[in-house]
C-alpha cells in the first residue's frame, strides 16, 4: 500500500514538512485504542450508525434527493453512481491548480496543489506557501493536465497577490492566498470556478471513502477515486488510508458529492520504516473556517470583503452534479462601464403606435421608490428595466422587451449573481436570504427573454442581478408560467414575435418575516403586452401564488395556483397604473371576471 505523500516542496520547507508528520504521528499514535474500537465497530456498523447523530445529520443534507444509489452507497451497500458522477467529478477537477513555488529570480524550488475556493481566494499548505515572500513569487498553474489523446493541455498561469489577502496558520497548517482575476493572456480566473467550504462538521462520516484530486509529485493533475476510508476524526483533522499513486499536500479531499471535507497535508510515517507511511492526514475544513471566521474583525474592509464572499458561500448545498438544482453562486459586482450602453426598456418596442409606457407607482408608494445613486429610479440594463422597493429590497417591477425572431439560447454557465452598483447595497437582497433554505433565486425576468440581437450575452449576463431576482420556494412549479409566455410568443404572430412583459412581486403586510429581516412574497404577477394579427393590441395579466408553499420554509408543502386575471386586479393589487394598457385587456370586456385558472395554454384568453 502507498501514501499520498507530502509533494515535492523546496529544501526550505523540509523541516516544516517533517514537523507536520511527526504531530501527525503523535496523533496517530495517542489514539490506537480508539481506532481500533471503530474498526471493530465498522465490521458489523455502517458509517451511519458508527458516527455521532450530529455528524450524520448533516452528512445526509449533502446527498441529491435524486439521487436513489447515494444512501446505500453510503452505508456500504452499493458502488454505483450515476454518469453525472463522472461529470461532476470533471468540474470539481477545474478549480484545481499545481502551485509552481519561486524564488525572487525565478527559479523553481518545487511544487504544491492548491484549489479555489472562492471567485478570488485559493486554499494551500502552509507549509507550500509558509509566508507573504514565498506566495509574491509563486504562481498558481490551471489546465496542468492530459486531455482525452493524452495529450497536455494549455496551461494557464496566474500570479498570487498576497498583498491583497494573505491568511496562514502554521498549527493548521493552511494558507489562503488572493489570486490574479485575469492572467497575462486575459484569461479570466472565473473559468476555472470554485469549490465552495461548508462550516459545518460532518461532511464525510467514519468508514466512508473520499476522493482526492492532487498534482502528484508537481505531475498533471489526478485523482484517486474513492480509493481513500476514512479511519479516523480528530478535533482538527481526519486520517484516511489509500491505494493511490503519491501526491501533493494541498489538495482537496472529497466526498461523494464532490464536497470539501479536509485539506490534504501530510503523511503518517511508519515509526518502523522512515520509508512507508501508515494513513494520510487531512485539515478539516470545518477547524479552518473556524479559524478565517475569527479573524474577519482584525482585517481591514477590503480584505474583510473578501473573507466574507468566501464564508457566503458556505451553505449546505446540494451535489454539483449536472442536474443538481441549484450551483454554487458566485458573488460580484460589474464596473460602472458596463452599464454604458444599457438603454433599458423600450416603450415604442411593438411599434410607433402601439407605445407602452413603464407603469407608475401610486401616490403613496413613490417614497418607497429606491434612488439610483447618480440620480433617477429606473435601473436599464440590456433590453429589460427594474425599479426597486427601499423597504422590501426587492423589484417593484420589472419591464423586458423580447424580439422572438432575434433569440438566442445561451447556454446558463457558472451560478454567478451580482450586485448593481448604481444602486445602495443596502436597497438589494443578496445571499444573506438565500442561504442554507429552500428559496430559490427566481428570476423576475426570464434569462431567455431579453437574450436576443447583437448584446445576447450582454443582456444573458444581466439577468443574473440581485435586483431581478425574488426568493421562490424551490417545489414553486414553473412549468405554467413558461409555458404561459412561450404560448404568447406562438401567437404573437405580427411584428416579427415583439412582446413587452411586466413582472413583478406582490407585496402585502401579512407577507412571511423571515430571518427577522425579509418578507417573502406569496404572489407573482406577469403582465404581457402584444400586437395580435388584426393590428390590435392585447394586454393579458396572470397572477401564481405560493402562499400555501412558504408557510414553513423548512416543511413546506401545498399546491401552486396560476390565474389569467384583469391587468385592473393586479393595479389593484400592486399600487401601479399601467395606463391605457387595461382598456386592452380582453377580461375587461367580460363582466364579473375575477380569474381564470390557467392549467394549460389552451386556457389562455388573449
Amino acid at each position: 500500500m502507498s501514501i499520498v505523500s507530502f509533494g515535492n516542496y523546496p529544501k526550505i520547507n523540509q523541516d516544516l514538512v517533517t514537523a507536520q508528520q511527526q504531530n501527525a504521528l503523535k496523533r496517530y499514535i495517542e489514539r490506537t485504542a480508539e481506532r481500533e474500537r471503530i474498526a471493530n465497530e465498522l465490521q458489523t456498523k455502517n458509517s451511519l450508525e458508527v458516527d455521532t447523530p450530529q455528524r450524520t445529520a448533516m452528512r445526509k443534507t449533502l446527498i441529491n434527493p435524486r439521487d436513489g444509489l447515494a444512501m446505500e452507497r453510503l452505508i456500504g451497500e452499493s458502488d454505483l453512481f450515476p454518469t453525472s458522477y463522472l461529470e461532476a467529478g470533471l468540474k470539481a477537477s477545474k478549480p484545481v491548480c499545481r502551485i509552481e513555488i519561486r524564488d525572487h529570480i525565478g527559479r523553481v524550488l518545487g511544487h504544491g496543489t492548491g484549489f479555489l475556493v472562492s471567485p478570488s481566494l485559493l486554499l494551500t499548505n502552509n507549509h507550500v506557501l509558509e509566508n507573504v515572500d514565498a506566495a509574491r513569487f509563486s504562481l498558481a498553474q490551471f489546465n496542468y493536465e492530459v486531455d482525452l489523446n493524452l495529450m497536455p493541455r494549455q496551461v494557464k498561469s496566474f500570479r498570487l497577490e498576497p498583498d491583497r489577502f494573505f491568511i496562514t496558520d502554521l498549527e493548521l497548517d493552511f494558507t489562503l492566498v488572493a489570486v490574479e482575476l485575469n492572467d497575462a493572456d486575459g484569461t479570466k480566473l472565473s473559468e476555472f470556478g470554485f469549490l465552495p467550504l461548508f462550516t459545518e462538521s460532518g461532511k464525510a462520516l467514519l468508514g466512508e471513502y473520499v476522493s482526492i484530486i492532487q498534482h502528484p509529485s508537481g505531475a498533471p493533475k489526478a485523482v484517486a477515486i474513492r480509493e481513500n476510508k476514512i479511519n479516523d476524526v480528530f478535533d482538527d483533522f481526519i486520517h484516511y488510508t489509500t491505494d493511490t499513486m503519491p501526491g501533493s499536500s494541498g489538495s482537496p479531499v472529497l466526498n461523494d458529492e464532490w464536497v470539501v471535507l479536509a485539506l490534504h497535508h501530510s503523511g503518517v510515517p511508519d515509526p518502523n520504516d522512515s520509508t512507508k507511511y501508515i494513513v494520510n492526514e487531512g485539515i478539516r475544513i470545518s477547524s479552518i473556517m473556524k479559524y478565517l471566521a475569527a479573524q474577519q474583525q482584525s482585517l481591514s474592509a477590503d480584505k474583510r470583503k473578501l473573507l466574507e464572499n468566501l464564508i457566503a458561500g458556505t451553505s449546505k448545498q446540494p451535489a454539483p452534479t449536472a442536474d443538481s438544482g441549484p450551483k454554487p453562486m458566485l458573488v460580484e459586482e460589474l464596473s460602472y462601464e458596463w452599464y454604458e450602453r444599457s438603454t433599458g426598456y423600450q416603450a415604442k418596442f411593438l411599434g410607433d403606435n402601439y407605445e407602452v409606457l413603464l407603469p407608475q407607482l401610486r401616490s403613496d408608494l413613490e417614497q418607497d421608490i429606491a434612488p439610483l445613486k447618480a440620480g433617477g429610479n429606473v435601473l436599464n440594463y440590456t433590453h429589460f428595466s427594474i425599479v426597486m422597493s427601499k423597504s422590501r429590497r426587492l423589484a417593484y417591477y420589472t419591464a423586458v422587451n423580447i424580439d422572438g425572431s432575434q433569440l438566442i439560447n445561451l447556454n446558463r454557465d457558472a451560478d454567478k449573481w451580482y450586485f448593481d452598483p448604481r444602486l445602495d447595497r443596502k436597497y438589494q437582497c443578496g445571499p444573506e436570504l438565500y442561504e442554507n433554505n429552500d428559496l430559490d433565486r427566481g428570476h423576475l425576468v426570464r434569462r431567455l427573454d431579453p437574450v436576443w440581437g447583437e448584446q445576447a450575452k450582454e443582456a444573458n449576463e444581466d439577468t443574473f442581478h440581485f435586483t431581478n431576482c425574488s426568493p421562490q420556494h424551490k417545489n414553486l412549479n414553473q412549468k405554467t408560467w413558461l409555458d404561459l409566455e412561450n404560448y404568447i410568443l406562438q401567437n404573437a404572430g405580427k411584428y416579427d414575435l415583439m412582446v413587452t412583459v411586466f413582472t413583478g412581486p406582490v407585496f402585502r403586510s401579512d407577507d412571511v418575516l423571515y430571518r427577522r429581516e425579509f418578507q417573502i412574497p406569496a404572489e407573482f404577477w406577469k403582465v404581457v403586452a402584444i400586437v395580435k394579427d388584426n393590428g390590435e393590441l392585447s394586454a393579458t395579466a396572470y397572477l401564481q401564488t405560493q402562499k400555501n408553499l412558504i408557510i414553513d420554509l423548512e416543511f413546506a408543502y401545498g399546491e401552486y395556483k396560476t390565474y389569467q386575471i384583469p391587468v385592473l386586479k393586479i393595479e389593484d393589487l400592486t399600487g401601479l397604473d399601467f395606463g391605457d394598457l387595461r382598456q386592452h385587456d380582453p377580461l375587461e370586456r367580460i363582466e364579473a371576471v375575477v380569474g381564470r385558472i390557467i392549467e394549460s395554454p389552451e386556457d389562455i384568453r388573449l
